[in-house]
């Protein structure tokens, strides 16, 4: 894992249609590792990879509406990290980061706060209002207090919808929060 001291170089570009393949792999790496428990493992240790893959060729085949960013080490190397926000999703809450995942080898290399930061700049830029919200599941504590000490609200408890073919995936009633931040150039804003 790298420290800071050691922090990785890392490039933020658009994501792209070549990029399903990689967005799906690490999505369905992500999901394995954090999602565990609040859904099936059956699910989980499935066709998860290429059905995230059909996902992301489908999202970004037609990004309307949406901004897609990538952290990349190079070239060659698999990607560190992405983040998808859906603009102007709810009429509330504003626009969603419907994903941001960071490679695990590279967690707390600071990749997630310069995703999530971009993200906040699609929204300044793009969207009709700055509200941005994000879901996190209950059982992901790390998450909530990242997303906490870069000033997200919790608006409240809800339960966890499944993804795809429905409740089946599903291990109980998991539940998620939402994250909001009333006003996205706090995150967008340099430094932040």
């Amino acid at each position: 894992m790298p420290t800071s001291t050691s922090r990785p170089r890392i490039a933020l570009r658009p994501g792209t249609a070549d990029d399903a393949a990689s967005i799906g792999a690490l999505h369905a790496d992500s999901w394995r590792r954090h999602y565990r428990g609040a859904y099936a493992d059956s699910y989980l240790d499935g066709e998860l990879v290429a059905e995230r893959q059909a996902v992301w060729s489908a999202r970004l085949a037609d990004p309307a509406g949406t901004e897609t960013i990538i952290a990349c080490r190079g070239e060659a190397e698999p990607i560190a990290g992405f983040a998808h926000v859906v603009l102007d999703h709810d009429p509330v809450w504003g626009s969603l980061v419907d994903n941001l995942h960071v490679s695990h080898d590279l967690h707390r290399a600071g990749i997630g706060r310069r995703l999530l930061a971009e993200a906040a700049r699609a929204v300044v830029r793009r969207a009709a209002t700055d509200r941005l919200h994000l879901w996190v599941l209950e059982q992901n504590v790390a998450a909530q207090r990242f997303y906490l000490a870069l000033g997200a609200q919790n608006e409240g408890r809800h339960p966890v919808t499944a993804a795809g073919a429905g409740p089946s995936r599903l291990v109980g009633t998991p539940a998620k929060f939402r994250m909001a931040w009333p006003d996205a150039s706090t995150l967008a804003a340099p430094g932040a």
